[in-house]
């Protein structure tokens, strides 16, 4: 079976629009905004903790308190061709302060 691969670190300077790709609609992560005011996006793999914060901060124009990270493997999947990957991507949950609010959903 193939391997998935995986973009190696690198030294790029992102911009913001390049940091956050898409925000993530789920009912948990709708949940999380309502409850925890913790939003959910789909970032670049490249993008580090403190280039994710900038760019929320720059975006939307918001204090953001925490930012978390996961990386997702890219799962196997059987197509008739043989067998491939879906895409590995990065994932962040970010906490804004109690007194900022985003109307992403």
């Amino acid at each position: 079976m193939p391997q998935c691969k995986d973009v190696t670190d690198t030294k790029l300077v992102l911009e913001p629009y390049q940091v956050i790709i898409r925000p993530i609609v789920t009912e948990k992560a709708f949940h999380n905004s309502s409850a925890r005011n913790t939003y959910t996006f789909e970032v670049n793999k490249l993008a580090s903790k403190l280039d994710i914060k900038d760019a929320i901060e720059a975006l939307y124009d918001v204090k953001v308190v925490a930012v978390s990270t996961q990386n997702r493997q890219g799962k196997k999947r059987r197509t008739r061709k043989g067998v491939g990957c879906t895409k590995s991507w990065k994932k962040a949950m970010v906490k804004l302060d109690d007194e900022y609010r985003l109307d992403l959903y």
